[in-house]
């Protein structure tokens, strides 16, 4: 009997509830997926993953949960805690010495510029080890030098490594980079071909070490890994330059998984970048541009 005279009280609520009701039920069955649209989507969804596999693996610096857990659950200082302080032998130099000292360092790296046509001239490898433990005396987090210079000499495995970059970079100038990006390249008439891969006498590909391990097998953690590997790769530069060499700072984007299996790298490594090196070919070019001035790139206080 309440009921009824509920329903009888407030009957124009009750119709316009069951209205609404009835009116998102079909709503959500209007527009709700059908099979079709779902199908096409997972198929658009895996696409995309297939498209972007080994990025995680080339970009990330981050460590997966396990490989977390147990570091957590074996760490050790990365350096003996009673680790001896020695004095630090330094040379004053004059300012009128300082002064001539970096400008001619300067007027020495000014004139360096990215090549990407070389000769087969053969370079020293006496000279190569001297410009891989220059890059090494870079300073890096904890002092972890979380670094790995692979250098490869031998042609057949550099042509491998050319055919994972030139696959990978073809796909990603027409399908991964965007129209702008591409756009932005073409006053520099660089191409998905890297013949310089295989015409340089050498390759020096830079991995960066997410961690290693201790002589007693527990795992050292490599902090700033990222960053310590940046700066050591521009002691790299600096040092071919110095060295009378030339080189191109090559991104080799979505490649590093396969050259890392290839090149039989461990897995806590990852790619980061890739340098030729060599002397410039005789009828090398390079495009006409100018750096930024001093005001431009300098903020005095």
């Amino acid at each position: 009997m309440f009921i009824l005279l509920m329903i009888q009280k407030y009957f124009p609520q009750f119709l316009l509830t069951i209205a609404c009701c009835t009116g998102l039920v079909f709503l959500f069955r209007k527009f709700r997926p059908s099979d079709e649209q779902k199908q096409r989507k997972n198929a658009q969804f895996k696409e995309k993953l297939k498209m972007n596999k080994g990025r995680e693996e080339n970009l990330t610096d981050e460590i997966d949960d396990k490989d977390m857990q147990d570091m957590e659950e074996d760490f050790a200082p990365s350096l003996p805690e009673n680790l001896a302080h020695i004095p630090f032998k330094f040379t004053k130099n004059s300012h009128s010495e300082m002064i001539k000292r970096s400008g001619e360092f300067y007027e020495l790296m000014n004139k360096r510029r990215s090549v990407r046509f070389f000769s087969k001239d053969p370079v020293p490898e006496e000279v190569i080890r001297n410009i891989i433990k220059t890059a090494g005396t870079s300073p890096s987090g904890a002092h972890t030098e979380p670094w790995t210079f692979v250098v490869i000499k031998d042609p057949q495995m550099k042509q491998q490594v050319r055919e994972v970059i030139e696959e990978e970079e073809y796909f990603n100038y027409n399908k991964r980079m965007s129209k702008q990006w591409v756009a932005d390249l073409k006053p520099l008439k660089t191409t998905w071909e890297k013949k310089y891969l295989t015409e340089a006498p050498y390759l020096i590909l830079v991995f960066k070490q997410l961690y290693s391990f201790n002589e007693d097998g527990t795992r050292k953690m490599h902090y700033y890994n990222e960053i310590s590997v940046a700066i050591a790769t521009g002691m790299l530069i600096t040092a071919i330059h110095n060295a009378g060499l030339s080189t191109v700072t090559t991104s080799p984007l979505q490649c590093g998984i396969r050259l890392r299996s290839i090149l039989e790298r461990p897995p806590q490594e990852r790619l980061v970048l890739l340098f030729p090196v060599g002397f410039p070919a005789d009828d090398c070019t390079v495009p006409d541009l100018e750096r930024k001035p001093l005001k431009d790139i300098c903020v005095e206080i």
